[in-house]
């Protein structure tokens, strides 16, 4: 039986160019990821705060290593979209910004960030996620970005909400942390936001 709607993007839509780099118009760089940036991503990720909101562990360079060739491979794959956030001047690594969930047939798709700490209450999470917005809605036309975090993370709230996604709701009891179950406020955008 046939769907009555098509993909709202279709297989390809990413993978037929390479990911590109995105710049936030004001100072930050939105790059592929490479091999170099283990070592720094290793050292953020020891970090206590990061870890809190943080599912994964980084027990060591070479599992970061794998990580970043799993988020080049998941480009191609159009599983997922992640960038490396670093400064556009010397290029130092600040954080990362990301697509994930990706449903290219529904046009939807997951934003998510950290950042390392020396970069935290510099707008470096809002202003990356928003560039990110604005390429995959207006320029690759994915129809709506959602963003989840723990209620009880107020910093992500906020970036939440300087970056244009709406609080829709909570989701009860729907991320398992180490130090157990947290509620999760869903956000969104959507196209024309």
């Amino acid at each position: 039986m046939p769907y009555l709607t098509g993909p709202v993007l279709p297989a390809g839509a990413l993978a037929r160019t390479p990911q590109p780099t995105l710049r936030t118009g004001d100072g930050l760089l939105l790059r592929p990821w490479t091999a170099r940036d283990a070592p720094a991503v290793h050292e953020i990720f020891q970090d206590p705060v990061l870890r809190q909101w943080h599912v994964r562990a980084a027990d060591s360079q070479e599992e970061v290593a794998g990580w970043i060739e799993e988020w080049r491979t998941a480009w191609k794959e159009e599983r997922s979209a992640q960038w490396a956030v670093a400064e556009a001047a010397g290029d130092r690594l600040l954080g990362r910004v990301a697509l994930r969930e990706m449903r290219l047939d529904e046009g939807v798709a997951e934003v998510a960030y950290w950042t390392a700490a020396a970069a935290r209450g510099r707008g470096v999470a809002a202003r990356a996620a928003t560039a990110l917005a604005a390429w995959a809605l207006d320029e690759i036309g994915f129809h709506r970005l959602e963003l989840l975090h723990a209620v009880r993370n107020e910093a992500s709230c906020r970036v939440a909400a300087k970056a244009g996604f709406a609080l829709e709701g909570t989701k009860r009891s729907a991320a398992l942390h180490a130090d157990g179950w947290h509620d999760m406020h869903l956000h969104a955008r959507v196209q024309g936001d």
